[in-house]
């Protein structure tokens, strides 16, 4: 196998997102402009909680260096002590976790009405044609007289 085949199904199988962990502590402390003793020190907080390795070396995504990035300056700029950014940032997940499942529940509601309006459609195509629809003469204001026709006519 040559090496552009390699590459390419390489590139298919592994694809990197911001969740995808890959940054150890000293390029996550460069990127944040943090120390790394304050990373370790959040990490211990629960605050910014990376990726582990099997030799249990910390690993940060880039959302991770994101979510650095903002704990320091609501701690910085802000004046936020550490557990109020932690109760924060609980929060801010418990809102994306509910404006999730609303996405769901709203397109189950969506898939369940295009359903009814599918088995509405179909009963109304299953209709007789020969039927006519019945008007009821008491709501009709005309008056309708009958008269038979005479023999002599």
């Amino acid at each position: 196998m040559d090496g552009r085949r390699r590459q390419s199904g390489f590139s298919r199988a592994y694809q990197l997102t911001d969740e995808t962990p890959v940054y150890v502590i000293s390029v996550a402390a460069q990127l944040s402009g943090l120390h790394p003793q304050t990373l370790r020190q959040y990490d211990r907080l629960g605050l910014v909680s990376p990726d582990r390795t099997a030799g249990r070396g910390r690993r940060y995504s880039a959302r991770d260096i994101e979510l650095l990035r903002t704990v320091q300056q609501l701690s910085q700029e802000e004046g936020i002590n550490l557990a109020g950014i932690k109760r924060i940032i609980e929060l801010e997940n418990q809102v994306a976790a509910l404006q999730s499942r609303v996405a769901e529940l709203s397109a189950a509601v969506e898939g369940a009405a295009a359903a009814i309006q599918q088995r509405e459609a179909a009963v109304h195509a299953s209709y007789r044609r020969d039927l006519v629809p019945y008007q009821d003469v008491q709501q009709a204001s005309a008056l309708v007289v009958w008269r038979p026709k005479r023999a002599t006519e």
